[in-house]
């Protein structure tokens, strides 16, 4: 499993996943740093670090895994090279697994690029405008108990994603799927039936009762349980 790993770690080198990796929470980053320098007065650090999560959660973390997905399936995808693949004396569920663990490592990578690339932009803003310097200090820890929480919730829309875009060799119908999902989640955002849909559990971990505990438990337990059936369904079906 490790081998097989490694060669598809070696494959994302290749490709634009990694610049993808770091221009999305580069985007959050400048958006913060802007937003900050617009006020007179200064905001308490969780504020910021807050505000940079929930963005994170509502719209860069589905539109990201979107694309993450997308990316990794057309490096197999394009050069048609499943056949060769699968005809390796290797376990295909393994070169599924495999591709799984580096999207979610990828996104967990962009969790953390996100929080100290946000840091970094708010203390330029502070720098060059000293009078907004944030107040109190910056809890990383409870920043990235929620960060996990996000993660944990968006499980089974990372599971959805990479079964559409692995399933389907054009990409168009993985991308449909994400931007679809993306804009019900973000135009239904009050929906009360919100918190039952995937595109929209990561954001819903950020308030508290009922909807914080059911995202939770069903963006990351049926999520789970998701991940494991598309590797099992995928490496089993044949690829024309």
């Amino acid at each position: 499993m490790l081998s097989v790993l490694w060669v598809e770690i070696r494959k994302l080198n290749r490709s634009l996943a990694l610049l993808l990796a770091v221009a999305a929470p580069c985007l959050i980053g400048i958006f913060a740093f802007f937003n900050v320098g617009r006020f007179d007065e200064p905001g308490p650090w969780v504020q910021w670090l807050r505000t940079s999560v929930g963005l994170w959660a509502f719209f860069m973390l589905p539109m990201s895994v979107t694309a993450l997905t997308a990316l990794v399936a057309q490096m197999e995808h394009a050069p048609r090279s499943w056949d060769h693949l699968r005809s390796l004396p290797v376990p295909r569920w393994r070169i599924y697994a495999a591709k799984m663990t580096c999207v979610l490592g990828l996104v967990i990578l962009m969790s953390v690029l996100n929080l100290a690339i946000t840091y970094g932009a708010v203390e330029l803003a502070a720098t060059l405008k000293p009078a907004i310097r944030p107040t109190g200090e910056p809890d990383f820890a409870a920043t990235a108990l929620l960060l996990g929480k996000v993660l944990t919730a968006a499980l089974l829309m990372v599971a959805i994603q990479f079964w559409a875009a692995m399933r389907f060799s054009s990409f168009v119908p993985a991308l449909a799927l994400g931007i679809g999902g993306t804009f019900f989640a973000v135009a239904a955002t009050s929906a009360k039936q919100g918190v039952f849909f995937p595109w929209q559990m990561a954001v819903n971990v950020m308030g508290e009762g009922w909807r914080h505990d059911t995202a939770l438990a069903l963006g990351g337990g049926v999520g789970a349980i998701a991940l494991v059936a598309a590797v099992i369904h995928l490496s089993r079906r044949e690829v024309p």
